[in-house]
């Protein structure tokens, strides 16, 4: 089985501080990440400086009561950052990657090599966003956490038509933190399956249950938001792991790949060694010669040296042709044919 592409989703987590987003990077490597991913946006490519009521939050989020405008100019990642960001994820070995929210975040990620697209839950009816980005080529991941089906088939259906096919659709509950009972990881299977594609999740519940079952449903990439320490705080810091359950769940997760294996009735060397345990025909009590094989003298027991106990049936009534001590493996030359 392939290993899902494991991702630490930088964010917010950084806390408005590049020492904290460089160092975030290098505890997500030392907690087993495959990559970290970052966001390319500014409060203004993303939203409008406005404080009318409908830019205000009231969802019932952790967040209710901001501006969009003032969320996102805390949360934001500064692009002059980003070069030292991707060159640090470089040196860690880590696959560094964004989700851009506008054609310029795009422009500017291709100047630093991005080498692959994701694309935002809220940013799926964007649909020149993921044209345009979808025709740089790299493969698109797209989280479809408040997509409906039309949604997801119209966002696949435009990345295709810009010719590119290399696309991961993560199930996502746009939720924050996510209760577990709404994450419905079943889906993962699903889009597979109906769009032709990879998927993934794209997790905001809390602990690592959700994620290590996705791989089981077949999840091919895993996302986590990742904070080096939730006291830190920053409007991302609940519902994100610290190093040490990022690094358990990497684990936990490895471990699930493991367990999964491959589809073989191939018999491994300690499984064909385990079959001595099966059952075969022993003789049970001492017989004479003459004596008649009967369920109380021959019987099915372990260990398995003796023979098959399939065939039981076919020695019973007949008579044995030797002497035979009780423990004696019982064979087809015991018995006349």
């Amino acid at each position: 089985m392939n290993k899902s592409i494991i991702v630490a989703e930088l964010s917010a987590n950084h806390n408005g501080s590049r020492q904290v987003a460089a160092d975030t990077i290098r505890a997500a490597k030392r907690a087993g990440a495959d990559a970290i991913k970052l966001q390319t946006y500014t409060a203004d490519t993303i939203t409008l400086n406005c404080h009318a009521d409908d830019f205000k939050i009231k969802q019932g989020t952790i967040w209710d009561g901001k501006y969009l405008y003032d969320l996102y100019q805390q949360a934001y990642t500064p692009w002059e950052w980003h070069e030292e960001l991707f060159r640090v994820a470089r040196e860690e070995g880590l696959v560094c990657f964004s989700s851009p929210f506008d054609k310029t975040a795009v422009d500017f990620l291709e100047s630093l090599g991005n080498p692959i697209y994701k694309i935002a839950s809220f940013e799926i009816t964007d649909i020149p966003l993921i044209e345009y980005a979808a025709r740089k080529m790299k493969p698109m991941v797209i989280s479809t956490g408040i997509a409906t089906e039309e949604d997801i088939q119209l966002a696949v259906d435009t990345c295709r038509a810009a010719g590119n096919d290399d696309i991961t659709l993560l199930k996502c509950t746009s939720s924050y933190p996510a209760p577990i009972e709404e994450a419905n990881l079943c889906m993962i299977k699903d889009l597979a399956e109906r769009y032709g594609v990879k998927s993934g999740l794209s997790d905001h519940t809390i602990g690592s249950v959700s994620a290590v079952v996705a791989v089981t449903q077949g999840a091919t990439m895993i996302e986590k938001h990742f904070i080096i320490d939730r006291s830190i705080g920053g409007p991302d810091a609940s519902f994100s792991m610290n190093e040490q359950e990022f690094a358990q769940m990497v684990k936990d997760i490895r471990m699930a790949e493991a367990a999964i294996g491959s589809v073989s009735y191939e018999l491994t060397d300690k499984m064909k060694s385990g079959r001595e345990f099966s059952r075969s025909l022993y003789v049970a009590e001492d017989m004479k010669a003459g004596e008649v094989v009967t369920e109380q003298n021959v019987r099915s027991v372990r260990p398995g040296f003796g023979l098959h106990p399939k065939y039981l049936k076919d020695i019973l009534g007949k008579k044995v042709n030797q002497d035979l001590e009780k423990g004696t493996r019982f064979a087809w030359e015991f018995v006349n044919s």
